[in-house]
């Protein structure tokens, strides 16, 4: 493992990572480990969904270096952004849906999440050639 290029990473980077981190295992503790509804659960859900958000808006300032992109003013945007908005909208699902008492689609809202965001897109930063790929392979 290398932490330099990790290390070396502008702000949005280092924020994204340092918010993903602590997602991925309060989300997969809540998932597979938590009694669900009971106030621990609760508390760490809120948690979750704050890093969750943190992230994803840490990600739009992430610059994209792979494959095509669209530039907007000084950000570039790739395909991995479309997990920003699809995020973003998970956990206000998360929310809203328990709100209005509907468990079923918190549980739903909450596993689309994790799998999503963290599972799908998470995977996605070790494509050969990314920062993570050289954090952990080279």
């Amino acid at each position: 493992m290398n932490l330099t290029p990790l290390l070396d990473a502008p702000l949005p980077i280092r924020l994204h990572v340092v918010t993903v981190v602590p997602a991925f295992f309060l989300g997969t503790w809540l998932l597979l480990a938590s009694r669900k509804g009971s106030p621990r659960h609760r508390l760490v859900g809120r948690l979750y969904l704050a890093l969750m958000a943190l992230t994803s808006l840490a990600a739009i300032f992430i610059t994209s270096g792979v494959g095509p992109s669209i530039t907007v003013g000084p950000l570039r945007f790739g395909w991995i952004h479309l997990f920003v908005p699809l995020t973003l909208h998970g956990v206000y699902g998360a929310f809203a849906t328990l709100r209005n008492g509907d468990r079923r689609g918190h549980r739903n809202a909450m596993i689309g999440v994790y799998v999503g965001a963290l599972i799908v897109a998470g995977g996605l930063t070790f494509i050969p050639g990314r920062l993570m790929w050289r954090v952990f392979f080279e």
